[in-house]
């Protein structure tokens, strides 16, 4: 297809012949002639369509905000010549990457990256890859679409916490075995079996659907749960997520059940697993409704933290601090603030978080 500089010298010739033919001067016939030869001449560089392998990889597809992902592009030339002029373009969140790659020679390939942005939390999505063929004049060009796109999800950055005291003796260092005291159990996951494991707890319909033999793996569920409360009415600043995955992922990685509310309503369920907890923190978008009714509705027992901007929020909390075994509240607001009752951690960084939290 033509570019807009190939549609003008199209114009453009088709003038001068015109004129030149009028007027009789040969001339702007003679350019007009030299103008079509070149636009010919472009499209018998474009035309053939090339014989090519592309493959482009977002890695790593899960990355904390902050840390370096990129996207890695290899296109191999299987044809019998020589190919030059090929452009990438790959679109990236709304943006466009372009990149002007070397000369491919026959059975012969490139390798190129480039770095992929991750300073804004959230799904980002990476493609379709365009490879743009033009002529050395820019007056045609080829476009084809390769591979299918990928979705980069930038999740929030966490800095390691010790799982906040419950006020509960048993289990404190979370569950080590899928034998749970009697009553208490729920079910997790499945999961393949290995030696020792008790034949009554083996899942029959799933191993013989897989063809490997699974159980069902059982959690405490009387295990101290940590409620994560994250207060995202107005404006929801990256600090705050990244404190609300810090809490939650401490307390899932120790194996203990929890939960992250927001005002809108539950982000996840009681299953500790750290890797679901900042998936869905990784997408959590501002809202208007406060946590009040959240804290309110939650089940008691267990930690209670609620990471808030708002000092009438932290104020809040004092009301159902008497439900739960602890209540702290993590403030990355401006100014001091004081709840009767709870532990109040001001925090003005990430870095700040492990040591405000170790001395409360």
């Amino acid at each position: 297809m033509f570019t807009p500089l190939g549609w003008g010298t199209l114009a453009g010739s088709v003038v001068l012949y015109v004129a030149g033919l009028t007027l009789g001067y040969p001339e702007p016939v003679v350019l007009a002639t030299g103008g079509l030869l070149a636009l010919a001449g472009a499209l018998a560089w474009t035309a053939p369509r090339p014989r090519l392998e592309v493959r482009r990889e977002v890695t790593p597809l899960k990355v904390p905000r902050g840390d370096a992902a990129v996207a890695v592009l290899t296109v191999t030339n299987l044809g019998r010549r020589g190919l030059s002029g090929l452009r990438a373009q790959d679109r990236i969140g709304g943006s466009r990457h372009t990149i002007d790659l070397p000369r491919l020679p026959r059975n012969g390939g490139r390798t190129v990256s480039y770095p992929l942005p991750t300073d804004v939390r959230g799904e980002i999505p990476v493609g379709p890859l365009l490879l743009v063929r033009a002529d050395p004049f820019g007056l045609t060009r080829r476009v084809r679409e390769y591979g299918s796109p990928a979705t980069l999800l930038v999740r929030p950055r966490t800095v390691p916490l010790p799982v906040p005291p419950s006020g509960k003796a048993h289990h404190l260092e979370g569950p080590t075995s899928d034998n749970a005291p009697s009553g208490t159990v729920t079910f997790h996951t499945l999961r393949e079996y290995v030696v020792g494991d008790d034949l009554r707890h083996v899942h029959w319909r799933s191993s013989a659907r897989t063809g490997t033999l699974m159980v069902r793996q059982l959690i405490d569920a009387s295990l101290p749960t940590t409620t994560v409360v994250l207060d995202t009415r107005d404006r929801l600043g990256e600090l705050a997520v990244d404190a609300a995955a810090s809490v939650a992922v401490a307390a899932a990685r120790a194996g203990f059940p929890v939960r992250v509310l927001t005002g809108h309503g539950p982000l996840t369920d009681t299953k500790p697993d750290a890797e679901a907890v900042l998936d869905r923190l990784a997408v959590v978008e501002c809202g208007t409704t406060g946590v009040g009714e959240a804290m309110r509705l939650a089940r008691g027992g267990g930690s209670l933290v609620l990471i808030t901007e708002d000092p009438a929020e932290a104020g809040r909390i004092a009301g159902v601090r008497r439900r739960f075994d602890r209540v702290i509240c993590v403030y990355v607001g401006a100014g001091p603030v004081s709840v009767p009752g709870v532990t109040v951690l001001p925090i003005a960084s990430l870095d700040a978080l492990p040591v405000a939290w170790r001395s409360r």
